[in-house]
């Protein structure tokens, strides 16, 4: 008893320090967004001036616009697209056949982001020639976003009591019918994590986004990228700060849609077990 008592005082230990090391730098960064002095050296006194003058560039807030545009659209058609493809891996007779499909869908999943970007630049400028700027960039975010949502989908999938769609199709359901009030239903949980997942990877890509931006059109992170080889300012902790915030209002939105559905789950139960 005593050693299970020592381990579980380590792991917390353990748990905390991690968290400490990842969230210092993040806190150190925000408290100096308040900073009235001209850099992160020492704590002048508290000023908004920073987050004023953020909100003043309009070269940034275009930007900022830009990505979150970008990373809306691309997580919406890849999760369309991403949704259907998880469908139709679900519904594939051969195993063999499945078990290849989602091998290289995680080989997408794990290819470095350089080489995406370089493979993503000769493409749109050998095979497909396309004039770069939002087209490429939104094409290319849709297509490292699609085997994200797959695997946030297709776990659903195999969660779902298959004879509901024996009983629809017994019952003269047509496939248009058991997608849209059956299958789509049981699995909006993981559409829901999917888009998630894939609005915060396109929100905060670089290296893809790198190799295929021009025309005069970028994102937030390379534009950040590009500022911060002069030099930091004050003004990219301010926009750190809100994008922090930001993420954290994304996670808890989903993580209360997450409770309210197991909530609903457990009341309907509840309910079929009062019938029974």
């Amino acid at each position: 008893m005593l050693n299970k008592k020592s381990s579980f005082k380590w792991s917390k230990l353990y748990i905390v320090v991690v968290f400490l090391l990842m969230y210092a730098p993040l806190f150190y960064l925000m408290i100096y967004s308040f900073n009235r002095g001209g850099d992160m050296t020492h704590f002048a006194g508290f000023t908004l001036e920073h987050y004023q003058s953020l909100f003043e560039d309009v070269r940034l807030m275009t930007f900022i616009l830009n990505t979150f545009i970008i990373a809306l659209l691309s997580a919406l058609l890849a999760t369309v697209i991403g949704t259907l493809g998880a469908i139709a891996i679900y519904y594939y007779r051969s195993s063999r056949q499945r078990q290849m499909t989602l091998n290289l869908n995680s080989v997408l999943m794990v290819t470095p982001d350089v080489m995406m970007g370089a493979s993503f630049l000769l493409m749109f400028s050998i095979l497909i020639p396309i004039k770069f700027g939002f087209m490429t960039v939104l094409l290319s975010h849709i297509a490292f976003n699609v085997p994200i949502v797959v695997l946030m989908v297709l776990p659903r999938l195999y969660e779902m009591n298959p004879s509901m769609i024996t009983a629809a199709m017994d019952l003269g359901a047509n496939q248009n019918q058991i997608l849209t009030r059956i299958i789509l239903p049981s699995i909006r949980s993981g559409i829901f994590a999917g888009y998630f997942m894939a609005f915060t990877y396109s929100l905060d890509d670089f290296a893809v986004t790198f190799f295929i931006t021009g025309n005069g059109f970028s994102t937030l992170s390379v534009e950040v990228y590009s500022r911060a080889r002069t030099g930091v300012s004050l003004e990219i902790n301010a926009l750190s700060t809100l994008m922090f915030l930001v993420a954290l209002g994304l996670v808890f939105g989903y993580y209360s849609l997450r409770r309210g559905e197991e909530k609903r789950k457990l009341i309907k139960q509840r309910k079929n077990k009062e019938v029974i």
